[in-house]
């Protein structure tokens, strides 16, 4: 049952984040009410859970770490108070239990965000979260209120904290869509350009190929870029490359191309071939076979991953030497020229810079008003790092919450 509160505390934003420190908020006796600009909440969140919902990762919490590249020490201080095991037993308390699958990821057993999410929202409700949907933060009046725009026109409260969970700029149309960053420059607060992560990559096909490989996916390849290697898989775009291998890369392809302007990947179409092996299968003659025929046959080569050879290759692919040819094949030349628009990418980089908030994730500038999750200037690759360390910061910016107003408590009655 909800018990009486007498501290308010606004929480903008119902992603994970936002729903996490609304967790730790009202569970420290705090009035909380979550505004979202959507007509519901934690829509990403459901998107998500299409694919099983990824929640977080097993492996060894310093590779989880590690996952989080030149992260800021807050961020990996936050996963580290709020890891992986913490996220499965929060996960079990909503009776949604987690497993591990093959690749060490971790998923609800039920397969799906929506009974998880339902037994959270049921939990947040009883405890006496109340949720204004369809409010639209619009920034603070002079007298330091929050505004808001909805359907009804302007409103404004003054809560006595804040946590602004506002998320990056990939796919708006499910809630975020990087609108903030408008409204903290307008304050003078520090933020770092939202760009693509965990995107897909462009290049120029051929009217050719494309017409006749756009949508196939190129299984059991390796890409290679910057001194990385991953496999894995991709799927021909239109205009480019996408999948689990190419988003893995995508950071390090984001930097080579905002520094050059673009950025050559290798692909190994034989992986799982030395370049020995692909040279002695290549020597054996040929007869009246074609070059596609022999390939398909002598190394098992799909269509369309010849076809990706002879795209590179522009025409010259049957005049090269069996030694050549291997090697050609273990690292098939792509130019890339930019990346997939920032609305397509899973993820985004950039956001409220770390030098704007304290180590209780409270803007410096703003004091009560703390952030979290995506919004925040970090990255992480796909395979639950990233819903790990929203739910991480959520927790942190809510606990950092609960310690301000218990000190603006204790200073008022000193």
């Amino acid at each position: 049952m909800a018990q009486p509160h007498n501290r308010t505390c606004a929480v903008i934003g119902g992603g994970p984040a936002g729903l996490m420190a609304a967790d730790i908020l009202v569970n420290a006796n705090l009035a909380v009410t979550v505004y979202e600009r959507m007509p519901s909440v934690a829509r990403r969140l459901l998107m998500a859970g299409r694919g099983g919902l990824n929640l977080t990762h097993s492996e060894p919490l310093p590779q989880v770490l590690s996952r989080y590249g030149a992260a800021d020490p807050r961020l990996i201080g936050a996963v580290k108070a709020f890891p992986p095991d913490r996220l499965r037993a929060f996960a079990a308390r909503l009776g949604q239990p987690t497993f591990v699958g093959t690749s060490g990821r971790v998923f609800p057993q039920a397969m799906k965000a929506s009974p998880l999410l339902r037994a959270w929202l049921r939990r947040l409700e009883v405890a006496g979260v109340t949720f204004a949907l369809r409010h639209r933060w619009t920034g603070w009046r002079e007298d330091g209120a929050l505004e808001f725009a909805t359907p009804d026109g302007i409103t404004s409260v003054t809560p006595d904290a804040t946590v602004l969970a506002l998320g990056g700029a990939s796919w708006p149309r499910l809630g975020a869509d990087g609108g903030w960053t408008r409204i903290l420059s307008r304050e003078r607060i520090p933020v770092v350009p939202l760009r693509p992560s965990n995107c897909g990559v462009r290049t120029e096909w051929s009217d050719r190929f494309r017409e006749r490989f756009e949508g196939r996916p190129l299984k059991t390849i390796a890409l290679s870029f910057g001194g990385q290697r991953v496999r894995g898989e991709a799927v021909i775009t239109r205009d480019g490359l996408e999948g689990g291998a190419v988003y893995a890369l995508s950071a390090a392809l984001r930097a080579g191309i905002e520094r050059d302007g673009v950025a050559a990947i290798s692909v190994d179409l034989l992986p799982n071939l030395k370049a020995e092996d692909v040279l002695r299968r290549l020597s054996t003659p040929r007869g009246r076979q074609s070059l596609s025929n022999m390939l398909r046959k002598t190394l098992a080569l799909p269509p369309v991953s010849i076809a990706l050879a002879q795209e590179a290759a522009k025409g010259r692919l049957g005049s090269l030497e069996p030694g050549a040819l291997a090697g050609f094949l273990k690292a098939v030349p792509v130019m890339l020229t930019g990346l997939a628009s920032i609305d397509r990418a899973i993820s985004s980089a950039g956001g409220l810079a770390f030098e704007a908030i304290d180590d209780a994730f409270m803007l410096k500038a703003k004091p009560g008003v703390f952030a979290a999750g995506e919004m925040l200037d970090w990255e992480a690759p796909t395979g639950g790092y990233l819903l790990q360390a929203c739910f991480a910061t959520g927790a942190a910016a809510g606990e950092g919450v609960v310690r301000y107003l218990a000190a603006a408590r204790a200073a008022a009655t000193a």
